[in-house]
């Protein structure tokens, strides 16, 4: 059983994901994780983040153990992400352990902002989950504030955007909703109402799949 669970920064996709993966049993991974890593690694090694053959050769020699650091977390990992994610060399680089890691004994949950179009174009279930900026900044900055971090909900909205525009114009693997995806807005729900949600549109495409959970 593999479920793709794509969509935009701060949208829920990760929360749902991970309770999701929970209920069915199933392994999990955040896929953005690999890329803020990335992110992490390159500055570390005083690497541009437009240097893009520089940052795929990090991603080649990326230590999957160290996904679990907290400062990948931070909302410069993430800017630092984007960023990298933008190099269709560091995609490549990555791409088999995502596809390794959806296609084990029991399946995964995988959430990022390519699984249904380009990791696991043959998940048995996919969503797209969204929300509006406005929800999204403030739900991103309401998670920073209860860290301590000292940033104004107008620039989370204003890096949400930036972002949204990055992910959804570049080039390699753009954010984009897969044909096959089913819609699911968070906008108006609670993080309870949304999984609920999301199973009921889970089941109901594996029950078209013959795979009824």
């Amino acid at each position: 059983m593999i479920i793709a669970i794509d969509g935009p920064a701060a949208s829920g996709k990760g929360t749902l994901a991970k309770r999701v993966a929970v209920h069915y049993g199933l392994p999990h991974l955040d896929t953005g994780l690999l890329y803020r890593a990335v992110g992490r690694d390159a500055l570390a090694r005083g690497i541009a983040l437009d240097n893009a053959e520089a940052a795929a050769e990090v991603a080649s020699a990326l230590e999957i153990a160290t996904l679990d650091d907290p400062a990948l977390r931070t909302a410069g990992a993430g800017e630092a992400a984007s960023q990298v994610a933008r190099h269709p060399a560091v995609r490549t680089a990555l791409l088999a352990y995502q596809r390794s890691f959806a296609h084990g004994e029991l399946g995964a949950v995988l959430d990022g902002r390519d699984i249904g179009t380009v990791i696991c174009p043959d998940a048995d279930a996919k969503l797209f989950v969204t929300a509006t900026p406005e929800v999204r900044a403030m739900r991103r900055f309401l998670e920073l504030a209860g860290r301590g971090v000292a940033i104004s909900e107008a620039a989370v909205l204003e890096d949400i955007r930036a972002r949204d525009e990055r992910d959804s114009t570049r080039g390699a693997a753009p954010l984009v909703q897969a044909p096959d995806a089913v819609l699911l807005d968070t906008s108006n729900l609670s993080i309870d109402a949304a999984f609920r949600a999301a199973l009921d549109l889970i089941e109901a495409a594996m029950s078209r799949a013959g795979r009824a959970g």
